[in-house]
């Protein structure tokens, strides 16, 4: 059983603690946990319970009306809006609250909505990348825990693999070919699946290798097809070995390849002497790459949603 501090608490649902100490007080919300010290604490029930009030307060509804309603109520009141296209905060504490229940009912209506309406792409741009920064925090504050953060990776994941199994297949041979992979240490996976999605939509040709690939691996492919693009990240966590080592090694092993490096790391160190290797900050970037390279090559954008 999680316990959660008034910080916790805030961080989580967006609730000052003196607002929240006020609330308690005057309309008996929910009754805070006291340990022998006399420190108050919250239980999951609580942070479920007051995680549904903020977002209704957040929406528009008084204090004074959400503490008459039950708890049963507040939560069909706010599955209700949940479901609607409604602002980009509503959007994030329901998802959030989504994530204290490990409710995957909830958190998958949530995306599937947004996904009907703006489609795939631009819900993960709009609503999923924010939503995880929010949850990094969250989790580095110790605000939510590992396996509440798993959770929604494994269904992230499955909403990623799914859409891009929706889209046609690519049969020309001709196109630029990419594959993509994450060297040992690195765990970015969501990332690099979506990244995936964004290039077959394109209609480049993609190979995913997935996650612990060496400089060796990469060699035993580039020797087996042609491959134009080698593309990677490295986070901030990455500490394997050097960055500048990891790059001359693998355009050896490649040497044909272009190599599009991304990550904080890759931020970090002057790469300007390897001719084949090219830097690209964040998704703004890479969707701006691949657009002057579809432009180039006459792709157009698959279909699908």
């Amino acid at each position: 059983m999680a316990v959660y501090s008034i910080n916790d608490v805030e961080n989580l649902t967006g609730i000052r603690a003196h607002t929240l100490r006020a609330w308690e007080q005057r309309y008996d919300l929910i009754a805070p946990r006291r340990s022998k010290h006399n420190v108050r604490f919250y239980l999951d029930e609580d942070l479920r319970e007051l995680t549904t009030i903020a977002l209704l307060n957040k929406n528009g509804y008084r204090i004074s009306k959400i503490a008459a309603m039950s708890p049963t109520e507040r939560a069909e009141l706010v599955t209700s809006l949940s479901a609607l296209n409604v602002s980009p905060e509503t959007q994030l504490d329901a998802l959030t609250l989504a994530v204290v229940e490990l409710n995957e009912y909830k958190f998958s209506l949530i995306l599937d909505t947004n996904i009907g309406q703006r489609g795939f792409e631009e819900t993960m741009m709009e609503v999923v990348y924010p939503f995880l920064d929010k949850l990094g925090v969250l989790y580095f504050t110790g605000s939510v825990t590992a396996v509440q953060e798993s959770f929604v990776g494994g269904l992230i994941r499955q909403k990623i693999l799914s859409a891009t199994d929706h889209l046609p297949a690519i049969q020309k041979s001709d196109r630029t070919v990419f594959a993509l992979f994450l060297p040992k240490g690195e765990q970015q996976d969501l990332s690099m699946l979506f990244i995936q999605y964004l290039l077959r939509k394109r209609g480049f040709h993609t190979l995913y290798l997935g996650s612990n690939i060496s400089p060796t691996d990469l060699a035993d492919l580039c020797r087996v097809t042609r491959v134009d693009y080698l593309l990677t990240h490295l986070s901030n966590s990455y500490v394997d070995r050097p960055v500048e080592d990891l790059v001359a090694d693998i355009l050896d092993q490649c040497t044909e390849a272009r190599l599009l490096l991304s990550g904080y790391q890759a931020s970090l160190h002057d790469l300007s002497a390897f001719v084949r290797v090219e830097k690209v900050s964040g998704l703004g970037e890479i969707l701006a790459f691949l657009a002057k390279l579809s432009k180039r090559e006459g792709l157009s954008i698959a279909s699908g949603r």
